[in-house]
């Protein structure tokens, strides 16, 4: 008997929930590096922190670290361990005293802050030369025999269905606003290598995703799943992922006193 599972198989009903705080982890290489530049390693602020990874991250090279994120689910389920404090408030309205952080990130998150009260408040908490570092990581890369399927995907399957911002966080902060003594950023890149299951399981906690599902379009993503399971091969093979890591960084200057 012919075995035509993969082919008739509906990935997006295999357990999405399970996958629902699946995302690329950002390689040490990323922390070290902030730590280096960080004019001290006394205390490190991760804005938008979501789950915890990138202050988690930082936990090996700052004496404390701080996360903050507007949403309480999030913070409920942030892994967390002593060196890491978590905190609900939005990144426009620091829960900080002034002038105590080195170094504040936001990694994939600036792109749904108000930056002009973001930018005030990282000038009030920020210490003399303290570093402020917006992070995302641009549209992933395979290998070739799949990566025509992807981007076709990406760019005419799924990019309509993204929110505006998106297209901030695809130019890698490039276009926005940055007031701040530019550092050049060093060439960093998340390496992943992933089953199908892991794959796809990225893939379902894409906002854009659920749109084209509640909007009643999944017979698109049925077909690229399909397609796309297909030129994978065996779905316990692993293939090499790869997303480039987009950094603006700078140094904060404190306003002078008179």
């Amino acid at each position: 008997m012919t075995d035509n599972s993969k082919k008739s198989r509906n990935w997006f009903d295999q357990g999405g929930a399970d996958y629902a705080r699946f995302r690329p982890e950002y390689p040490p290489e990323l922390a070290t590096y902030l730590a280096h530049v960080s004019p001290s390693v006394q205390l490190a602020v991760d804005v938008g922190c979501g789950n915890g990874q990138l202050a988690q991250l930082l936990t090996p090279h700052f004496n404390n670290v701080i996360g903050i994120d507007p949403s309480a689910d999030q913070i409920g389920n942030a892994n967390s361990t002593e060196k890491v404090t978590y905190k609900c408030a939005p990144a426009e309205h620091l829960p900080l005293p002034d002038g105590c952080a080195n170094l504040i990130t936001a990694a994939q998150a600036a792109h749904w802050f108000d930056l002009h009260a973001f930018y005030s408040e990282v000038r009030r908490v920020s210490t003399p030369d303290a570093v402020i570092a917006l992070i995302s990581y641009g549209v992933l890369t395979l290998e070739p025999e799949l990566n025509n399927i992807f981007q076709n995907f990406y760019l005419n399957g799924v990019g309509p269905y993204w929110p505006p911002e998106r297209a901030l966080v695809d130019s890698g902060y490039s276009t926005i606003a940055f007031p701040f003594e530019e550092l050049k950023a060093p060439p960093l890149e998340i390496r992943q290598k992933w089953r199908l299951r892991e794959f796809l399981g990225y893939l379902f906690t894409w906002s854009a995703v659920r749109k084209i599902r509640e909007a009643g379009h999944e017979e698109g993503l049925l077909a690229f799943t399909h397609e796309f399971s297909e030129a994978w091969g065996n779905e316990d093979t692993q293939r090499s992922i790869t997303w480039p890591i987009n950094m603006r960084i700078g140094r904060v200057a404190l306003p002078t006193t008179l």
